[in-house]
């Protein structure tokens, strides 16, 4: 029961990673609301659905968060998007929607949870970003990569600016994780997601992709105090593969 009487946003609530973190912050005894564009169907102390596109939303949610559930003391910032190809196939609408749902939102949620934080005394943000861009550039993905780069670079200002009040910043930095996302991409580019996702295991060097719950669990000693002399890291969780 790490997480006993604990507040939990979490942005991405219904995606393959978001589902996991709900249950098991809940399993462990926290409070959550959860942050998506559809939360029916999810069990948890408060629904929050929203476009994260909307400023308004995004600003609001962290305030939602701790009065319906009497505080807030972790923030994930789970939700993101990926938008693949090179510049020259990306699209303002593709720009706008990356860095809306990649960066801007995490700022904005960010932005209005350190002062609540602050003011109960802490408190614990993860934000995903992702090896792809967090942590070295990778062919094919430049606006994913560059969103990715830039919440990598403001989860560690944001470590160093903030650890006198307590607030501890933090990011996990997945490579490939077998979600419905990455399923749905297969699909959509003419691949069978389940022969897809065998041969690009098979690239890993553990032998496999990663599963949502091995993305979660690094989240959540983020979020605990298992981690609570870490400000500002980075932690890339990759099966030994490296970008490529």
């Amino acid at each position: 029961m790490r997480f006993s009487e604990k507040n939990v946003l979490i942005t991405g609530a219904a995606g393959g990673i978001g589902s996991t973190l709900v249950e098991r912050f809940r399993a462990e005894g926290a409070r959550v609301a959860v942050a998506d564009r559809d939360v029916s169907g999810i069990d948890a102390e408060a629904h929050l659905p929203g476009d994260l596109l909307d400023p308004g939303y995004a600003d609001g949610l962290a305030p939602a968060a701790r009065e319906a559930l009497g505080g807030l003391d972790i923030l994930v910032n789970n939700a993101g998007v990926i938008t693949r190809g090179p510049v020259t196939e990306t699209s303002d609408a593709d720009w706008s929607l990356s860095f809306g749902v990649n960066v801007e939102a995490p700022f904005r949620i960010c932005r209005a949870a350190i002062p609540l934080m602050a003011e109960a005394g802490g408190g614990a943000i993860v934000n995903v970003s992702s090896c792809w861009g967090g942590k070295a550039p990778g062919p094919n993905h430049a606006l994913y990569c560059t969103t990715k780069a830039a919440i990598a670079s403001m989860t560690q200002c944001m470590g160093t600016d903030h650890a006198h009040q307590g607030i501890r910043v933090n990011a996990v930095c997945p490579n490939e994780v077998n979600t419905p996302m990455l399923r749905s991409g297969f699909a959509k580019r003419g691949f069978d997601p389940d022969t897809a996702v065998a041969a690009l295991g098979s690239t890993v060097p553990l032998g496999r992709l990663a599963e949502p719950e091995d993305i979660r669990d690094v989240i959540m000693f983020l979020a605990s105090e298992d981690a609570r002399y870490m400000c500002g890291a980075l932690v890339e969780v990759n099966g030994g593969k490296a970008v490529a």
